[in-house]
């Protein structure tokens, strides 16, 4: 007689039930992990510490900080650029931080997906 629901009378086979349990828990890590990345506060200086920068991981600013020494009324096109190159490494140190987290979640999954991570 054949069997009903297909799978085990309509059950998950065990190794199934495993693996949503893992990608469960993995979810969750992940969630942690942002949460904790989004309350961490990251760090750029740039012209010498002329410009400091301060951003939470949600990528909003948190500070800005420019040496007075720095200002100069004929110089402002030079503090322009300093707070662009600011404004993008303090973002580049959050997509870093982002990245990490996702590589360390990834490799933690022990080829789920089949080497798609």
């Amino acid at each position: 007689m054949a069997k009903r629901g297909g799978f085990n009378g309509g059950m998950m086979p065990g190794n199934m039930k495993n693996l949503m349990k893992q990608a469960q828990k993995m979810q969750a890590q992940m969630e942690q992990q942002q949460k904790e990345l989004e309350e961490k506060t990251f760090e750029a200086a740039v012209g010498g510490g002329a410009v400091r920068i301060e951003m939470t991981g949600k990528r909003e600013i948190k500070n800005l900080k420019i040496d007075p020494e720095a200002v100069d009324p004929e110089e402002v096109e030079d503090l322009e650029d300093l707070l662009i190159a600011a404004f993008n490494e303090v973002l580049k140190k959050v997509d870093e931080a982002n990245a990490a987290n996702i590589s360390k979640m990834a490799g933690g999954m022990g080829g789920l997906g089949g080497g798609l991570f």
